[in-house]
């Protein structure tokens, strides 16, 4: 019997084999290649902001043109600003005044309190209201009441002393207004027991007055933070003056400027 050698019977298994490994590489091989991942140009496109739409659309603000600035006036102080056969000094003493009652409202309350000193009286809230109203005030109160002090027309201002007087006569209280007043003028009313109504600046401090137009074409004096206050004495320096109840002396010369910018303006007894 003849006898089969072992690696006879191992070797169709490894002839498969090889085939099988063969077949592998030869479809390797034939597989198509990936081509290589090329960069694209890069493109800058313009940064563009976009609108919020929650937000509303604001109108252009408007402009408004401001009166035309007048340089400080000068002011001449005489040698002697006391009047001849008049005291050196005089203070009347039996005045009282009160706050105003309204923001604006500084010409109301001081011509009640010098009403008051003629006994004669007035409701200051009626006063007010009954003053005419006008863009312009050499004619008439100036803006509301209640708005913020400092402006100058057409906004929230005041009223010139004309009107005051005006109403002033209405209520049967005899008063005149004046425009370029003298000191000298005010020494004598006043060393006559007199008070006098007069327009400054503040608590009479320095200002810069305004040549303003009004609606039709009229021109007058205005400047920011417009007062009255009431002179009540004097002496060779000083003036004294009340302001919303409280009593105050300054310079002569302060005083000049001050009272200087609006022209001079008085309410006085007739």
């Amino acid at each position: 019997m003849l006898q089969r050698r072992p690696y006879l019977l191992l070797l169709p298994s490894i002839l498969i084999l090889l085939g099988a490994i063969a077949w592998g590489t030869v479809r390797l091989e034939s597989r198509p290649t990936t081509p290589a991942a090329t960069a694209l140009p890069v493109k800058t496109l313009p940064i563009t902001k976009t609108p919020n739409l929650l937000e509303p659309t604001r109108p252009a603000p408007t402009v408004t043109a401001l009166p035309t600035r007048l340089p400080p006036p000068t002011v001449e102080i005489p040698a002697s600003t006391t009047t001849p056969n008049l005291p050196a000094e005089h203070y009347i003493n039996d005045i009282s005044g009160h706050k105003q009652y309204f923001p604006l409202g500084c010409e109301a309350a001081a011509a009640k309190d010098w009403a008051n000193y003629f006994n004669k009286d007035f409701n200051e809230f009626e006063f007010q209201y009954k003053l005419p109203l006008s863009d312009n005030p050499d004619l008439g109160f100036v803006g509301e009441v209640y708005a913020p002090w400092g402006q100058v027309p057409p906004y929230g201002y005041g009223v010139h002393a004309g009107p005051i007087a005006k109403l002033l006569n209405a209520y049967g209280i005899a008063a005149k207004a004046y425009k370029a007043y003298s000191l000298e003028k005010i020494i004598a009313k006043i060393a006559a027991d007199k008070p006098v109504i007069v327009w400054v600046i503040g608590n009479v401090v320095g200002g810069v007055p305004y040549r303003y137009r009004d609606a039709k074409g009229n021109e007058v004096l205005v400047a920011a933070y417009e007062h009255v206050v009431i002179v009540t004495g004097y002496n060779e320096k000083k003036i004294r003056y009340m302001n919303n109840g409280n009593f105050f002396e300054v310079p002569k010369d302060v005083f000049l400027n001050s009272w200087g910018i609006l022209g001079n303006m008085v309410v006085v007894d007739k």
